[in-house]
């Protein structure tokens, strides 16, 4: 029961674009006790059938660039083909050390980008 409580949230975030994968890998690894590298392969798979619904239901309602999309997936591709071969060089305990620092990157910029815009709409107002 719990796995479907998981690919749920995490699938309701993907479908929204804001980094389900990102909320599938901390889940499966600090909530389950699932080891880092088996969490993130699971997360690309995962990724797959998600990312395939979004694009059509985003594709549907005219929301793509369709030469940004190409131009960002032949690059995506190639810095997947990289970011897998170091992932797999690089030990487990510092692979959770470099997502966790990655995820702290991320909610900082969040954090930020939210006060920059209330900032700026209290200025507004």
């Amino acid at each position: 029961m719990i796995y479907v409580l998981i690919s749920s949230i995490s699938g309701f975030f993907s479908g929204m674009g804001m980094g389900g994968g990102t909320i599938l890998i901390f889940l499966l690894t600090f909530v389950m006790g699932i080891n880092q590298f088996v969490a993130q392969a699971t997360n690309l798979i995962f990724f797959v059938p998600t990312s395939i619904v979004a694009i059509w239901v985003n594709i549907k309602n005219k929301n793509v660039d369709l030469k940004l999309f190409s131009i960002i997936s032949i690059f995506g591709i190639i810095g997947a083909i990289v970011g897998a071969n170091v992932a797999t060089l690089i030990k487990v305990d510092n692979l959770k050390t470099i997502f966790g620092i990655f995820l702290l990157i991320v909610a900082g910029h969040e954090i930020y980008i939210i006060i920059k815009e209330y900032i700026k709409t209290k200025k507004e107002t």
